[in-house]
């Protein structure tokens, strides 16, 4: 893109890239088992997800940490690979929480694991699909009217 072309809102201009998507993912603990149940709970797992968050490039713009499972709001670069990312948070989380409470593990989750494999990921853009759809139909229409 042009130096002389105003910037969008919400679009992030990186060297090599120009990008605005976010993710809205959700994952939740093995067996659906309640693991943050109170407020002390729910604040270690919110700092553990922002640590992962800082140290993997990915800007949390929304989170909720809830008895079960997790809903975030991410953006990350697009030299990241989704599932990359969900690995980064939900192994990290995983070790850290139960680093900080073993006891939990013990109590809640036997065989060790905090997390179920499954996790829903979908994009969420300024644009609808109908938009671009109609964008790229009318590329060749456009180019000859230049």
């Amino acid at each position: 893109m042009s130096k002389n072309k105003s910037h969008l809102d919400g679009t992030i201009y990186e060297r090599n890239y120009v990008y605005n998507f976010h993710f809205h993912l959700i994952w939740v603990t093995k067996y659906r088992n309640k693991a943050f149940t109170t407020p002390q709970l729910v604040s270690d797992m919110t700092a553990i997800l922002q640590r992962i968050a800082k140290l993997n490039e990915v800007t949390i713009e929304q989170m909720e940490v809830m008895p079960d499972h997790v809903h975030m709001l991410i953006s990350f670069k697009p030299k990241y690979a989704p599932t990359n990312v969900v690995k980064a948070f939900k192994g990290a989380s995983a070790r850290m929480f139960f680093d900080k409470h073993p006891e939990i593990k013990k109590q809640k989750f036997g065989d060790g694991h905090l997390w179920s494999n499954n996790y829903y990921m979908s994009t969420l853009g300024n644009i609808s699909k109908e938009i671009i759809e109609s964008y790229i139909n009318n590329q060749r229409k456009n180019a000859s009217q230049r």
